[in-house]
């Protein structure tokens, strides 16, 4: 790929001020999707679970898209580097698995414990499978590349160039995932370099697109590996 066709870095036009109003309508957010959680107790997995995930990922989503939509005449998509997948892109797509089998081997060697996840009940029926396997593989990792790598990551890169953007965003990526691993640090740490991947590829493709499809297939293959276990280990 010669220099005049490579892809351009989408570069971050909002500012820290954007990040605040953003983090406390995200707060504000996830206390609301606890509240519908304990509402939705007694349901079944489907609606208990994946229901305040999914109303979450739309609240937050949503008010991304009013924040930057309202102060900015900038293309919403296009500005995060949502675009269509460039040969890069689907190279990054294709490391998925394998930095899942990397990150799971680095994982054991960690003795990281197991930890039960509330999936169980997914597997009960076909339907129940499908819809976690969309929640895992597709609308989980497309929200959470959209805020981290489409919103955090470019502000955090302008301010301090390529490699600290990266690695802080995936720091914060990885702690931000430690409420579901009950804190154990080996599982932050797997987690955190896999958003530092993430966060390259990103990067290597100048598109937020490359790292949704790494992470996306990175999850297919954690998914896969659910599917013939009792427990999902990391």
């Amino acid at each position: 790929m010669t220099p005049q066709e490579q892809p351009q870095r989408p570069e971050a036009f909002w500012g820290y001020q954007d990040l605040m109003v953003f983090a406390s309508f995200g707060l504000m957010s996830f206390v609301a999707s606890l509240f519908l959680a304990v509402a939705l107790s007694k349901r079944g997995a489907i609606v208990r679970i994946m229901l305040p995930q999914l109303f979450l990922y739309l609240l937050t989503a949503g008010s991304l898209y009013v924040i930057l939509h309202l102060r900015y005449p900038e293309p919403f998509w296009r500005s995060l580097g949502i675009n269509y997948p460039n040969k890069r892109a689907w190279a990054c797509a294709v490391s998925g698995p394998v930095l899942a089998i990397a990150l799971g081997s680095l994982a054991l060697l960690l003795h990281a414990r197991e930890i039960p996840l509330p999936f169980d009940d997914f597997r009960r029926t076909p339907a129940a499978t499908i819809a976690l396997g969309a929640l895992v593989v597709l609308l989980g990792p497309f929200w959470e590349e959209l805020v981290f790598r489409g919103f955090l990551m470019p502000l955090l890169v302008r301010t301090f160039t390529a490699l600290p953007g990266i690695l802080l965003t995936a720091t914060l990526f990885g702690f931000l995932h430690g409420f579901e691993y009950q804190w154990s640090w080996q599982h932050i740490l797997v987690i955190g370099l896999a958003g530092v991947a993430f966060g390259y590829g990103r990067e290597f493709a100048r598109s937020t697109t490359a790292a949704f499809l790494m992470h996306a297939t990175f999850n297919l293959a954690q998914f896969a590996g659910f599917l013939f276990s009792e427990h999902t280990r990391w």
